[in-house]
């Protein structure tokens, strides 16, 4: 059995699902684009290829082998991808939450199946279908849970709005005993600079008591104010538009003094350097061009 316990971003990891670039499928069409920074990579023919990410892949694997982490991957889907395992699910403490994510990508919980059945069936929860969460939105912080959502009215209109307000009351619902608070987040079809697609796209704690934060990703100023007041503005490191754009809130903690980074954060991994952290630096930019990074493409199960 699978003892699972999560209870904040950076406690020491001992177990995670990596998800994987192998058989990634074809280029997506214009019309596929879930979000419109693939979508500006389709239209310029940078769109990343599966070679150059099975081996990104593959260095952040490298790092948690380094650190004696026990890995999962999901089982191979031809020509699918299942790079962000990130959203299909969560831990908060000892429960796995299966997300609800956009239909066609169901496929991806069956391929991590065999993990699922290694926890206690108790520990599993689905939440109902009017339930819209992704585990990008999702960051357990202690006594907190942090949870980015959009308020919007036309939150239908928007393919890029994947966690809804019933999203937040479930998981209220379910932790009784935690702080849950969500953050309104800027959303766009349109402008991949302007578009926060998850929470983690513009803040993440690190450490024991830092974080990575993006002003401008909040639609109220309140919002960003309740993490400067819970962090400190001295603790936190303020990103730029495109900052923000090129992931740079989208780190990996694998312990409170060591952080997984992309090799081209030149300004952020200075600081964590000059914060004590040991960063672990690897290339991670053709990823980056489908929206997600580091921390969206893993799943951790245990941290101790």
């Amino acid at each position: 059995m699978l003892q699972l316990n999560v209870k904040n971003e950076s406690s020491r990891l001992k177990a995670v699902v990596l998800g994987t670039a192998i058989s990634n499928g074809p280029t997506p069409t214009v019309e596929e684009a879930y979000d419109p920074k693939s979508l500006e990579h389709i239209l310029a023919g940078t769109y990343p290829v599966e070679e150059d990410m099975v081996k990104e892949m593959e260095a952040l694997n490298q790092v948690f082998e380094k650190y004696d982490v026990k890995v999962y991957r999901p089982e191979i889907i031809e020509n699918y991808n299942q790079i962000f395992t990130r959203d299909i699910g969560f831990v908060i403490d000892d429960v796995f939450v299966k997300a609800n994510i956009l239909p066609e990508r169901e496929r991806e919980l069956d391929a991590i199946q065999y993990v699922i059945d290694q926890i206690d069936p108790k520990k599993v929860v689905r939440p109902p279908d009017e339930v819209h969460i992704e585990g990008g939105d999702v960051m357990v912080w202690n006594d907190h849970v942090f949870i980015g959502t959009y308020k919007g009215s036309d939150y239908k209109d928007y393919i890029t709005a994947r966690t809804n307000m019933e999203g937040v009351n479930y998981i209220k619902n379910l932790f009784p005993h935690k702080i849950v608070k969500e953050f309104d987040l800027v959303k766009s079809k349109i402008e991949a600079k302007d578009n926060a697609l998850h929470l983690d796209c513009c803040f993440q704690p690190v450490g024991k008591d830092k974080g990575i934060i993006y002003k401008s990703g909040f639609r109220e100023e309140a919002d960003y104010m309740y993490l400067v007041n819970l962090f400190g503005k001295e603790n936190l490191f303020h990103i730029t538009r495109e900052e923000m754009y090129g992931m740079n809130s989208n780190v990996f903690s694998i312990a409170p003094d060591v952080v997984v980074s992309e090799k081209n954060f030149t300004r952020l991994n200075n600081w964590f350097k000059e914060q004590g952290f040991t960063v672990e630096e690897i290339p991670y930019a053709e990823i980056a061009k489908q929206e997600g990074l580091l921390r969206c493409s893993t799943l951790p199960l245990i941290r101790e």
